[in-house]
Protein backbone atom coordinates (compact mmCIF):
# COMPACT_ATOMS: atom_id res chain seq x y z
CA UNK A 1 0.00 0.00 0.00
CA UNK A 2 1.00 3.30 -0.94
CA UNK A 3 1.83 6.67 1.44
CA UNK A 4 -1.03 8.58 1.77
CA UNK A 5 -0.55 11.46 3.90
CA UNK A 6 -3.47 14.68 4.58
CA UNK A 7 -3.20 18.00 6.01
CA UNK A 8 -6.11 19.13 7.88
CA UNK A 9 -7.14 21.85 9.60
CA UNK A 10 -9.60 23.12 12.17
CA UNK A 11 -13.21 22.76 12.29
CA UNK A 12 -13.21 20.94 8.64
CA UNK A 13 -16.24 18.73 7.06
CA UNK A 14 -14.15 17.88 3.89
CA UNK A 15 -11.28 16.55 5.73
CA UNK A 16 -13.49 14.71 7.82
CA UNK A 17 -14.72 13.41 5.01
CA UNK A 18 -11.86 12.68 2.97
CA UNK A 19 -10.64 10.76 6.35
CA UNK A 20 -13.45 8.65 6.52
CA UNK A 21 -13.24 7.63 2.75
CA UNK A 22 -9.64 6.51 3.61
CA UNK A 23 -10.61 4.68 6.24
CA UNK A 24 -13.68 2.90 5.06
CA UNK A 25 -10.84 1.38 2.56
CA UNK A 26 -8.76 0.71 5.26
CA UNK A 27 -5.94 2.84 4.21
CA UNK A 28 -3.46 3.78 6.65
CA UNK A 29 -2.74 7.76 6.33
CA UNK A 30 -0.38 9.92 8.21
CA UNK A 31 -2.37 13.13 9.17
CA UNK A 32 -0.48 16.81 9.85
CA UNK A 33 -2.62 19.05 11.20
CA UNK A 34 -1.94 22.88 10.23
CA UNK A 35 -4.23 24.67 12.56
CA UNK A 36 -1.76 25.54 15.11
CA UNK A 37 1.51 25.29 13.65
CA UNK A 38 2.80 28.06 10.83
CA UNK A 39 5.55 25.50 9.61
CA UNK A 40 3.78 22.79 8.77
CA UNK A 41 0.82 25.60 6.73
CA UNK A 42 4.11 27.01 4.94
CA UNK A 43 5.42 23.55 3.72
CA UNK A 44 1.65 22.52 2.55
CA UNK A 45 1.47 25.52 0.69
CA UNK A 46 4.60 24.51 -1.21
CA UNK A 47 3.73 20.77 -1.39
CA UNK A 48 0.22 22.02 -2.59
CA UNK A 49 1.60 24.25 -5.55
CA UNK A 50 -0.08 27.53 -3.89
CA UNK A 51 -3.35 26.01 -2.49
CA UNK A 52 -3.96 26.75 1.11
CA UNK A 53 -7.28 25.06 1.06
CA UNK A 54 -7.23 22.02 3.46
CA UNK A 55 -7.60 19.17 3.28
CA UNK A 56 -4.78 18.57 1.08
CA UNK A 57 -4.35 14.98 -0.27
CA UNK A 58 -0.68 12.93 -0.89
CA UNK A 59 -0.03 9.75 -2.50
CA UNK A 60 3.24 8.35 -2.59
CA UNK A 61 4.30 12.13 -2.75
CA UNK A 62 2.01 12.69 -5.55
CA UNK A 63 -0.48 15.71 -5.50
CA UNK A 64 -3.94 14.53 -5.47
CA UNK A 65 -5.98 17.79 -4.47
CA UNK A 66 -8.80 18.30 -1.80
CA UNK A 67 -11.17 16.16 -0.96
CA UNK A 68 -13.38 16.92 -4.34
CA UNK A 69 -10.62 15.46 -6.16
CA UNK A 70 -10.33 11.84 -4.10
CA UNK A 71 -14.31 12.05 -4.10
CA UNK A 72 -14.25 12.01 -7.88
CA UNK A 73 -11.66 9.53 -8.21
CA UNK A 74 -13.18 7.49 -5.80
CA UNK A 75 -16.93 7.49 -7.88
CA UNK A 76 -14.56 7.57 -11.94
CA UNK A 77 -13.32 4.19 -9.64
CA UNK A 78 -9.58 5.14 -10.36
CA UNK A 79 -8.78 5.47 -6.01
CA UNK A 80 -8.06 1.72 -5.44
CA UNK A 81 -5.33 1.74 -8.32
CA UNK A 82 -3.70 4.93 -6.86
CA UNK A 83 -4.22 3.43 -3.56
CA UNK A 84 -2.32 0.34 -4.64
CA UNK A 85 -5.50 -1.65 -3.29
Amino acid sequence: MKNVEIYTGPVCIFCDWAKALLEKKGVPFKEIYIGDDQKKMEEMIKKANGLRTVPQIFIDGQHIGGNDKLQALERKGKLNSILGI
